[in-house]
């Protein structure tokens, strides 16, 4: 029996009958779009979002009939895929203004205008290069048998959700079992994925060159959805732990830590989607006639600077500054206590066991101590601790006193156990000690 293809080859005819309602919703709502923009109305938030529900509708039309692999069709499904990806960060970059006023970051005024100034840049450069590639959709539709309507729709479809009026708060906080441990655990995380970004050091730049070896070698698509996915973790951990609990009531910096979770994030956001763009579609990383077409409607070098100066600087920055904040939180959880743990054997405190309890401090907020017949040795110098070991070994003492925060000296204890890792294993919540 002849074997028969799943796959059903339709004519150039019959797909142009398929394309054409789902290509005539996505031309009336860019034909409003490009109204608006001539008339100097701003997009709201609803508007990008029925720009991208009406483009990833045609475009899913597009991949299931194979247009990408079509002649006819690949420049127009290209176009309909960047279309797609700038309105994407352009609904994020327009959430993120809409929603500054309710994130309480306490930025001066003169601050906060510098960041509105550079997210209405990004929106103008983002609404240009849109309306440039709608135009290219329309030409190349035409000219594949497309009927392209100039009427857009009613104003009235998309009328604007207010978003600056809320119901009375009458809900009681919730009380969380071990809250405390959750925030700790929260604040930490926060500053795990801030190191990771400001170890990253790159730096605002009018030179594009100083940008263009970065994508995608040191920062692409897959990196900028990692933090983001870290990011997002922390921000659902903090809604379903901290939010409208009592503690977060009590504690102003604790509700304010939400608006420094939720900038970096949609930052991140506007980030993957520009390189996921710039990886997709300019012609350096992907040549071919139609991908130098898309590079000179959208100007490479601004772009590149939207991704750096813009989305990649603020999400840094915004981490960093909720870093300040996060501190400030551990700073009131820490509860001092005291243990006696014994000295690692068979060498004592020597370089490895002395970096390790070194590193335990510097993780944790607060000093920790090690404490010798009512002498103090900073846990956070390793020479301290060397110096330290070297009196104990004189005294032949086998325990030792440490003193620190409760979570610090959780840790210690847990090194304690293991005798301080001498033989190179790692207990699971000592990961963040092995070398990397």
């Amino acid at each position: 029996m002849e074997a028969r293809s799943l796959i059903q080859i339709i004519s150039e005819d019959e797909f142009l009958q398929i394309v054409r309602a789902p290509s005539n919703l996505f031309f009336k709502v860019s034909a409003l779009f490009c109204e608006k923009l001539k008339d100097g109305k701003e997009i709201s938030r609803k508007f990008y979002s029925s720009m991208v529900q009406e483009t990833e509708y045609l475009e899913s039309v597009l991949d299931e009939h194979g247009a990408r692999e079509n002649k006819t069709w690949a420049f127009f499904s290209e176009y309909v895929a960047c279309v797609r990806n700038l309105s994407i960060a352009a609904f994020y970059i327009k959430h993120i203004l809409d929603r500054y006023p309710y994130y309480n970051l306490g930025e001066s005024e003169e601050n906060a205008q510098i960041f509105h100034d550079n997210a209405y840049n990004a929106l103008d450069f983002l609404n240009a290069s849109i309306q440039g590639l709608r135009d290219e959709i329309v030409k190349t539709g035409r000219l594949n048998g497309l009927e392209i309507s100039a009427e857009p729709f009613s104003v009235d479809e998309f009328s604007e959700v207010k978003s600056n009026k809320h119901l009375p708060r009458t809900v009681l906080g919730d009380e969380i079992k071990g809250e405390q441990e959750r925030v700790i655990e929260l604040c930490q995380k926060y500053q795990k994925v801030a190191k990771m970004v400001k170890d990253m050091e790159f730096k605002g730049s009018d030179d594009p060159d100083a940008f263009d070896y970065i994508i995608p070698s040191k920062l692409d698509e897959k990196r900028a959805r990692m933090f983001k996915e870290m990011i997002h973790s922390v921000q659902s951990e903090y809604d379903t732990y901290v939010k409208n609990t009592q503690l977060e009531q009590a504690q102003a910096d604790l509700k304010n830590m939400r608006g420094y979770i939720s900038m970096p994030l949609h930052l991140f956001e506007v980030v993957l989607w520009l390189a996921h763009f710039y990886e997709r579609h300019e012609d350096n990383i992907r040549h071919g006639e139609c991908k130098q077409q898309i590079a000179r409607l959208v100007n490479k070098e601004v772009l590149l600077k939207q991704i750096f100066n813009f989305g990649f600087h603020y999400s840094k920055y915004y981490l960093q500054e909720g870093n300040k904040l996060v501190k400030k939180i551990l700073a009131g959880f820490v509860e001092i206590v005291t243990t006696e743990v014994p000295i690692p054997q068979p060498l004592g405190f020597h370089a490895r066991p002395s970096t390790f309890i070194s590193l335990i401090a510097r993780h944790h907020e607060g000093e920790l101590h090690m404490i010798i017949d009512e002498e103090k040795f900073s846990a956070k110098s390793v020479m301290s601790l060397l110096r330290a070991g070297g009196i104990l070994a004189d005294r032949g003492y086998q325990k030792v006193v440490m003193k620190g925060s409760r979570q610090a000296i959780a840790d210690v204890k847990i090194l304690a156990e293991n005798n301080y890792c001498e033989e190179g294993e790692f207990p699971g919540q000592l990961n963040y000690l092995r070398p990397d």
